[in-house]
């Protein structure tokens, strides 16, 4: 009688701790897979803005085509007005309508210049304070980069966590406590928390896969910043790229510590340059 007591508690156990793994399982999977749902929305956002910049260029060359031909045009009535007096007054409003045109889109050309110096200004305005905040921080452990019009501050797996861990550490607090302070002062700036790991496969209780660790530690940036810094949720996103987005060659162990990272991505917001399209 005790034997079968014995044996039907160690089932029960057993049941237990398997309901227990398959919860964290499925906490993990939806909440990457709600990552990946923000991952999708951020990188149509980035689309738009790589869009807008390009439709930017577009304009710019476009309007300054345009203004060539105009002065062309303006060159070739006034030699008209020379050679045909009598079409003087109609040559005359002709030429008042087309350089009033002109002043116009040179406004527009002064203005969309004015704004794009403006906005490439702010952001090494923004790189040198985020540069400034972590002076602090060796090289090894974090870099600070600017590229394409936003911030780049790469923070390695040595500074935030441990391997195979998405609890961020005691230095890597101190780091992101000192990145808050810029993103509190900028509050007109998009951020994007994006993880990143080596090609070595994870499997665990708590990780499915590189996917799952990648996000799960973009999400534990997101709260800490949030949570216990302030900086506003509305202005951050948490994604990962598990292994498909390398830095530096996945064959070298000094390769694969490159990779192990966690970018924070700043990016001023084109709301301003954006209406001057529409």
């Amino acid at each position: 009688m005790r034997k079968m007591s014995y044996w039907a508690l160690a089932v029960l156990m057993c049941a237990t701790t398997s309901c227990v793994t398959k919860k964290k399982y499925l906490l993990a999977e939806n909440g990457r897979l709600d990552a990946l749902k923000r991952e999708e929305a951020l990188k149509q956002q980035l689309v738009d803005c790589r869009d807008a910049n390009d439709a930017l260029s577009a304009r710019l060359a476009q309007l300054e085509r345009d203004t060539a031909d105009m002065r062309r045009n303006i060159r070739n009535y006034q030699e008209m007005l020379s050679l045909n007096m009598g079409e003087q007054d109609k040559l005359n409003e002709l030429l008042t309508k087309k350089m009033q045109e002109l002043d116009e889109r040179e406004r527009t050309i002064n203005q969309l210049q004015d704004m794009i110096n403006a906005q490439n200004e702010r952001v090494q305005s923004i790189l040198q304070s985020v540069k400034n905040a972590l002076m602090g921080f060796s090289s090894d452990e974090l870099s600070v980069r600017e590229e394409n019009g936003k911030i780049y501050v790469a923070m390695s797996d040595k500074l935030l966590f441990k391997s195979g861990s998405a609890t961020v550490d005691a230095r890597g607090k101190e780091a992101l406590a000192k990145l808050a302070e810029v993103l509190n002062a900028q509050r007109d700036v998009d951020v994007n928390i994006e993880g990143h790991t080596d090609t070595n496969p994870i499997h665990t209780a708590r990780f499915a896969d590189n996917w799952d660790l990648s996000v799960i530690r973009a999400t534990s940036v997101v709260r800490i910043l949030t949570k216990e810094y302030d900086v506003n949720p509305l202005q951050i996103v948490p994604s990962g790229r598990g292994e498909f987005l390398p830095v530096a060659d996945n064959e070298t162990a000094e390769g694969r510590s490159k990779n192990r990272r966690t970018e924070i991505i700043i990016a001023p917001k084109l709301d301003e340059l954006l209406k001057i399209l529409n």
